[in-house]
């Protein structure tokens, strides 16, 4: 079960990682990527949003959903 916005995980976030179901593999890299930017953009509205413990502080983990997609296609 991913994990609720944690505001302290979140201030030692070092990396980002989108996780992108592959029913979206035939995208393009460059929207994948513009889409990734909105995302991590506004990481306490991620329907999936996840954090790894790393040595030097966390990484950020978003699952996209479709929910995702249609609240960053309408910003």
């Amino acid at each position: 079960m991913p994990n609720a916005f944690d505001p302290y995980r979140e201030a030692l976030v070092v990396e980002q990682h989108t996780i992108w179901p592959d029913v979206y593999e035939d995208w393009s890299a460059a929207d994948k990527q513009r889409l990734e930017a909105l995302l991590h953009a506004t990481p306490r509205e991620a329907a999936e949003l996840d954090y790894v413990r790393q040595h030097t502080g966390f990484a950020r983990v978003i699952t996209v959903t479709t929910a995702d997609l249609d609240r960053v296609s309408v910003a």
